[in-house]
């Protein structure tokens, strides 16, 4: 199935973020040997050129330890609406905390090997990186009026909307180099890129949704946002996340999207039955989990149609009595994964590394068996074999899990565990 294909049957998914001349040419792909974190943060400059200067200070704002991102801090500001002194809150603190980010991305992708970095769309990704980092330093550090809270945010918006491809792009720029450089290095840098992308991404889009909700009217706000699009209440949600998300609910609607695309793919639509406890609900990120069962339920249902099987995929929803967050099991009859398959599936570009050999790129970025969820606005990652390590990734982010059992000749169960966060005092 060709990627257009697949883009006009649906919007999908989350929107789950150095100069080339002074490349340095180094046989790692890791982010090591970073200096010492600083004991003052350094201060706001203006990119207006990227100088010696500015490479010291990317080095200073690369060097300083990243903060993990948690569910506590999205919800920490309150509902909105919110009050001007609680927005200002917000934007300050992604203002202090996304410049950080940015930096550690820079390096690390200034840090491939020349002749990985040289490539047209990793090269793209890069400068994506610095200039989003030059806007983000020229807005003021510590926002104090609503005027500079606003501009702000628009610059966020900007920079959302610019990596909103950094996914397929940089795929599209690893398959490229494949010969260059080895799986397992290509999945030790994308693990990282991509699990600190996310919350670099969700940092900007939480203040974004924020600012939103508290200053236009409810509709605005969710046109504007995932709301419509996965068929939530707007006074559910704190920014991107649903206080009250139902997994069974958006199972459902993940199985009608995926059940049309293979039932154009296949000419079957394999049938899904939700048991356990579907009406249970949690606080979550809908468009994470959304990705993840996508993912899920494509890999199930084409299982499910290669093997000529007529069970049903089987989802299983439970409640964790310990904590707000759920425990889910995927089962299908599908025949299993080969022995031989199943040590690479954590791999990402699994497909098109060890399967794909000298085909022609575009066929192996258009196939249906490796990918139809899209990743950002709509960008598709379809035939790029990053379904399962980016839905572990995603999983994982929040402290959750996500484990494979195969029975090889009968089927398999994926285990997805999500944590959600105490929002009662909220």
């Amino acid at each position: 199935m060709r990627i257009s294909h697949i883009s006009a049957a649906r919007r999908l998914c989350p929107r789950v973020a150095a100069p080339l001349r002074l490349h340095r040419c180094q046989s790692s792909i890791t982010t090591a040997n970073l200096p010492p974190p600083l004991a003052v943060p350094p201060e706001s400059l203006s990119l207006s050129e990227w100088s010696a200067t500015v490479e010291e200070e990317l080095i200073k704002l690369a060097s300083r330890p990243l903060r993990p991102l948690t569910l506590a801090d999205l919800i920490r500001f309150g509902r909105p609406p919110l009050s001007p002194k609680s927005l200002l809150a917000s934007a300050r603190f992604t203002r202090e905390n996304l410049p950080v980010r940015l930096s550690r991305r820079i390096l690390a992708l200034r840090n491939l090997p020349f002749i990985i970095v040289s490539n047209p769309h990793v090269s793209q990704i890069f400068d994506n990186y610095r200039q989003s980092l030059r806007a983000i330093i020229a807005s003021p550090l510590h926002p104090t009026t609503p005027a500079e809270e606003h501009k702000f945010t628009e610059t966020l918006t900007d920079i959302v909307k610019t990596h909103s491809n950094t996914i397929p792009t940089l795929a599209r720029g690893f398959l490229e180099c494949r010969r260059y450089t080895t799986p397992a290095e290509v999945t030790s840098f994308l693990d990282q890129h991509l699990r600190e992308r996310i919350g670099t991404r969700l940092m900007a889009e939480q203040h974004i949704a924020l600012h939103l909700a508290s200053t236009t009217s409810p509709e605005e706000a969710a046109a504007h946002t995932a709301i419509q699009d996965l068929g939530g209440d707007a006074s559910t949600y704190i920014g991107t996340i649903d206080t009250a998300l139902q997994p069974a609910r958006l199972i459902h609607s993940c199985s009608s999207f995926v059940g049309d695309i293979c039932e154009l793919r296949y000419g079957v639509r394999p049938q899904i039955v939700i048991d356990g406890d579907p009406d249970v609900r949690f606080p979550y990120i809908p468009v994470h989990l959304e990705y993840i069962a996508t993912e899920l339920l494509k890999n199930a249902f084409r299982a499910t149609v290669e093997a000529g099987a007529t069970d049903p995929v089987r989802i299983t929803i439970a409640k964790d009595p310990y904590s707000e967050g759920i425990s889910m099991r995927v089962r299908d009859r599908g025949g299993g994964i080969s022995p031989d398959d199943f040590p690479n599936i954590w791999s990402y570009s699994f497909t098109t590394f060890s399967n794909a050999g000298d085909e022609n790129e575009d066929d192996a970025l258009g196939r249906f068996n490796t990918g139809v969820a899209s990743v950002g606005d709509g960008s598709s990652i379809a035939g790029l074999g990053y379904g399962l390590p980016l839905s572990r990734a995603y999983a994982e982010y929040f402290g959750g899990s996500l484990q494979v059992q195969s029975a090889y000749g009968w089927g398999t169960d994926v285990y997805l565990k999500l944590k959600g966060v105490a929002v009662d005092t909220i």
